[in-house]
């Protein structure tokens, strides 16, 4: 953190019991005793606020710490004025008397003050306006002759915007009290994570290690590049390829011991991955492993109308994030055979066939390490016993999405680019890019098929233009569609999910020319309702029912009517 000045130490040098001093060109000896003087030191302590505000005392709980921006380490002081208020932050330092400091801070933000007081001479003080850089403030002080201690203070000004200081040093003769311990070797990083992908390049995220100054990225074990925050983009990689990084945090003290590893695969060459057997527009359907009152079908008996067929539902077992299937004996098949045989049949005829995990009384959890290797090994398992084409989110209950996207980039780099991935988020989980389904939706944009969104069961919501709607409308569906839409989605990977009929769900059911009516409006801008995007997204993926059972006790009248108007979009 506090960085000292170099060049800077005060050493007096004692011979024989006398100072040697140099003077108008001439050496003299004279009769002078005393102790020798030690280096100087930063005598300001918790100078980069790594220990939040110990040692600082800040105006009517103006001062607060924060962990961006920061100009080193992992805190700063960020200070918010507010009516006769100025947010001024103080610390006394311990001082020697009759001598010279060095004050000096990193400052970001609003008015920013940087001063000393009680000095036993003359008090300083230095500012700057608006900087929306770090900017070093500095100036110096000299205590008086029995001046012990001086009170150091950063504020900003009466009605102006917060501001930020960080690195404070106090440099001169230690006044007793000493300074901050230097740095230690930090702690290696934690929550490695790959986020976007291309055919040549993989971004990685960790999270930030107090005391770190630098970050170093490694691949295979050899260091590729470094970085000053906790984000990197390696580059330079070949497509398809399955690729393993760690980072380390570094210092001044030396570098930590190296992350967990991740890996991450590229995208094949000219793009991400569509699903090879999904058509370009999609209607998905659940199939009800269970009897809950719905028509119970067998998979061979689903509405051909159905491109993606999610299987519901995975189970879990006592190992975190393990998964499992159970075949149901209330659906009526003879043997777990005879199902795959269908499943089988399905995929002949051109359909994918995926398993869904979690739903509303779901309890499967990813969040560590282990867990997200128990879940990609168990989702490959299953693929690999029953021949799911892939998986579908449907977690209900809470997602992680750091260790969501090491267990779902873990299974791609196990299944290949022929993986079908599917999410079924519920509104509330998609208004806004910071959310957990959000943000792994954008993690694994490049493995990802189709987010079919569940448009029900929510009661109103904001649309990307701010306003609210309420569910059962067409703007419903394309104000909120519009979110994942000009949130960083591809149109290829949005899809609109109701229920097939009104006993599929609580609330939200919407007639299928709604449905249709909301298609056109972001495919073509037409048929839309008060609310009109601003373009047009020809490529949207299609949309989602739960589920085909209760589509075909109606009659399969919502697949009838949807399935051919989602195949003839442009």
């Amino acid at each position: 953190m506090e960085r000292a000045p170099g060049g800077r130490g005060r050493i007096r040098t004692w011979i024989g019991g006398t100072v040697a001093v140099l003077a108008a060109g001439a050496l003299s000896l004279t009769g002078l005793t005393g102790t020798a003087q030690a280096a100087d030191v930063n005598v300001a302590k918790n100078a980069g606020f790594e220990s939040g505000l110990t040692n600082w005392t800040c105006s009517a709980g103006s001062g607060v710490t924060v962990g961006s921006p920061v100009h080193g380490g992992a805190a700063a002081l960020r200070a918010t004025p507010a009516g006769q208020d100025n947010a001024k932050c103080v610390q006394a330092v311990a001082v020697q008397p009759n001598s010279t400091y060095t004050l000096s801070a990193w400052v970001q933000g609003g008015y920013a003050y940087l001063g000393a007081e009680g000095t036993g001479t003359t008090d300083v003080s230095t500012w700057t306006p608006d900087s929306s850089g770090w900017k070093q403030l500095t100036t110096t002080f000299r205590t008086g002759a029995s001046t012990r201690s001086v009170t150091v203070y950063t504020h900003g000004w009466y009605g102006q915007s917060a501001y930020y200081a960080d690195d404070v040093s106090v440099f001169g003769p230690d006044g007793g009290g000493g300074g901050d311990p230097g740095p230690q070797v930090p702690g290696a990083p934690s929550g490695l994570a790959a986020g976007s992908v291309t055919s040549s390049s993989v971004t990685l995220n960790w999270g930030a290690v107090s005391g770190a100054t630098g970050y170093n990225v490694y691949r295979s074990g050899t260091k590729v590049q470094s970085a000053s925050g906790t984000s990197s983009t390696v580059t330079g990689l070949a497509a398809d390829t399955s690729y393993d990084f760690q980072v380390t945090a570094t210092n001044a003290a030396g570098e930590s011991a190296k992350s967990a590893t991740v890996t991450a695969r590229t995208a094949q060459s000219g793009g991400g991955n569509p699903g090879p057997g999904v058509p370009k527009h999609a209607v998905t359907g659940y199939w009800q492993n269970f009897n809950n009152g719905a028509a119970v079908q067998k998979l061979r008996d689903v509405q051909s109308q159905y491109d993606i067929i999610a299987v519901s539902f995975a189970d879990a077992t006592t190992t975190p994030g393990q998964i499992t299937f159970n075949l149901d004996p209330a659906v009526g098949y003879a043997s777990v055979a005879d199902f795959k045989a269908d499943i089988a049949a399905k995929k002949a005829a051109g359909k994918s066939v995926i398993i869904s995990v979690g739903g509303e009384k779901g309890t499967i959890s990813v969040n560590s390490d282990a867990s997200a290797t128990a879940f990609a090994n168990s989702a490959y398992a299953l693929m690999q016993e029953y021949g799911f084409n892939g998986v579908d989110i449907d977690l209900e209950n809470g997602l992680n999405s750091t260790y969501m996207t090491k267990a779902l980039r873990q299974l791609s780099a196990k299944a290949g680019a022929g993986m079908v991935l599917t999410m079924a988020p519920q509104t509330i989980d998609m208004q806004s890019t910071s959310g957990e389904y959000f943000k792994t939706a954008l993690n694994v944009k490049d493995i990802l098929t189709v987010v079919n969104m569940q448009y029900y069961n929510s009661g109103s919501m904001l649309g990307c233009d701010g306003k609210v709607y309420s569910q059962g409308s067409v703007d419903f569906l394309t104000a909120l569609a519009c979110i994942q839409l000009e949130g960083g989605l591809d149109a290829s990977q949005v899809g609109l999910g109701v229920p097939a009929s009104t006993r599929g769900a609580g609330s939200g059911y919407v007639d299928p020319s709604i449905v249709k009516n909301a298609l056109d409006c972001l495919a073509r801008g037409t048929n839309c309702g008060s609310f009109k995007p601003s373009r047009t997204y020809p490529g949207i993926r299609g949309a989602m029912t739960w589920s085909t059972n209760w589509d075909a006790t109606a009659g399969n009248a919502w697949s009838n009517a949807v399935g051919p108007h989602v195949h003839s979009l442009p």
